[in-house]
């Protein structure tokens, strides 16, 4: 499983012109998911994304995770972080989960997410969306549960 996530100062994610999640403080985190995501990754990148100590304390020194700066949380589905471009000039999507897999892992994800008493918003799966985020910091961090057991 592979995350972007970008602290934010507001985000929102739109589906057919109509704003469906909305964030203030807090991370957009966008996720895509590999042909052999398990639970287990689910669970590494929830718990690495909601500890992550991306925000300032009170010396300015990133040092507070989101739940300590009470910061709410926008899931964004994108299967397009598993895209191979080291061949050709067309990325090959053979690592990403097809979507009959991809959907329940997805939806366990926000579940997951859900249970860390944050504020959880998100994208709608398979949708054609338009993301607007301000990035504060800017701060973009990659994850990836494959690379980092």
């Amino acid at each position: 499983m592979r995350a972007v996530v970008q602290r934010v100062s507001r985000a929102q994610v739109e589906v057919g012109g109509q704003v469906i999640g909305a964030i203030g403080h807090g991370v957009v985190a966008l996720v895509g998911l590999h042909r052999t995501d398990s639970e287990h990754d689910l669970r590494w990148m929830v718990d690495k994304i909601v500890h992550l100590r991306i925000f300032d304390d009170d010396q300015g020194i990133m040092n507070r995770a989101l739940t300590e700066v009470g910061g709410q949380l926008l899931i964004v589905s994108q299967f397009t972080l598993h895209g191979d471009c080291r061949k050709g000039r067309r990325p090959s999507w053979n690592e990403a989960a097809p979507p009959e897999l991809a959907r329940p892992l997805y939806d366990r994800f926000l579940a997951l997410c859900r249970e860390q008493s944050l504020m959880v918003q998100a994208g709608v799966f398979q949708a054609e969306m338009e993301l607007s985020l301000t990035n504060s910091g800017p701060v973009t961090i990659m994850l990836d549960s494959h690379k980092n057991f």
